[in-house]
């Protein structure tokens, strides 16, 4: 029945079946004329445009049940924080992550995303670093598989050359997280600082793999080529090198 009726009608009918249910908030029913739009009319830019609209509207009115439901609830704590946090309302962002831990210290993922906030502030004054550095180490006293806090752990360390220290918080966050490209970078980018440069080669092979688009792994991995007598293969990565600074793309090899 439904393939007797023009596209167009059944596209009209869905977006109008969205915006109704919408009206008297019958959550089950959006979604369903959502995927029912998806499925017909999934490159259809005014259904994908109506779609987003009310995924919108959709998330704008469960956080609304969450704060009426636990308005204290760790879940509500951490939403608001993150809301803060896009509005660059950094103070009572923060605000939000220390109630959190007060009321649960233990709490996995809150003190990393504390530290994150810390190190992002404008305004957090050359302390911030000290105290984001303790924040991740709690975080991973909590959840020693948290690969963001090793990494930035890593960073951190990496920062003020203390590469002997990073080194072994990139392996942790590979450890973790085989995909993590700027943790095989920052692996790398030690190595080479500490003259290793066959060792170094591996981790930016890796990174160059996951993101191929980034001239700093192909410097990083030319160099630490070049350094360990493998001139040729050096001399292909300065090219990429070169070509991506350029505007121009990779060059054909």
């Amino acid at each position: 029945m439904a393939a007797t009726v023009p596209a167009e009608l059944r596209k009209q009918a869905g977006v109008l079946g969205i915006r109704c249910s919408l009206a008297v908030d019958d959550r089950d029913s959006t979604n369903e004329f959502i995927h029912l739009l998806t499925r017909q009319f999934r490159e259809d830019p005014d259904v994908l445009f109506v779609i987003i609209h009310a995924y919108s509207d959709l998330s704008t009115r469960t956080a609304q049940d969450l704060g009426r439901e636990a308005p204290q609830s760790t879940a509500a704590h951490k939403l608001n924080a993150e809301a803060l946090e896009m509005q660059g309302k950094w103070e009572p962002a923060q605000h939000e992550y220390e109630t959190i831990i007060e009321k649960d210290p233990n709490a996995r993922g809150i003190h990393f995303l504390l530290g994150r906030l810390l190190l992002s502030r404008p305004d957090a004054g050359p302390e911030a670093a000290e105290r984001a550095k303790q924040e991740f180490l709690k975080e991973i006293a909590i959840d020693p598989s948290n690969a963001g806090a090793h990494y930035i752990l890593g960073e951190l360390a990496r920062r003020v050359e203390k590469c002997q220290e990073a080194i072994p918080e990139f392996s942790e966050a590979i450890k973790y997280n085989r995909n993590f490209a700027e943790a095989y970078l920052g692996e790398g980018l030690c190595l080479v600082n500490l003259k290793r440069y066959d060792e170094a080669v591996p981790p930016l092979r890796a990174a160059e793999r996951l993101t191929p688009g980034n001239p700093e792994i192909h410097h990083t991995l030319a160099t630490a080529l070049e350094r360990s007598g493998h001139k040729e293969e050096a001399e292909k990565e300065f090219s990429i090198h070169r070509s991506l600074t350029s505007g121009q793309g990779p060059e054909s090899q």
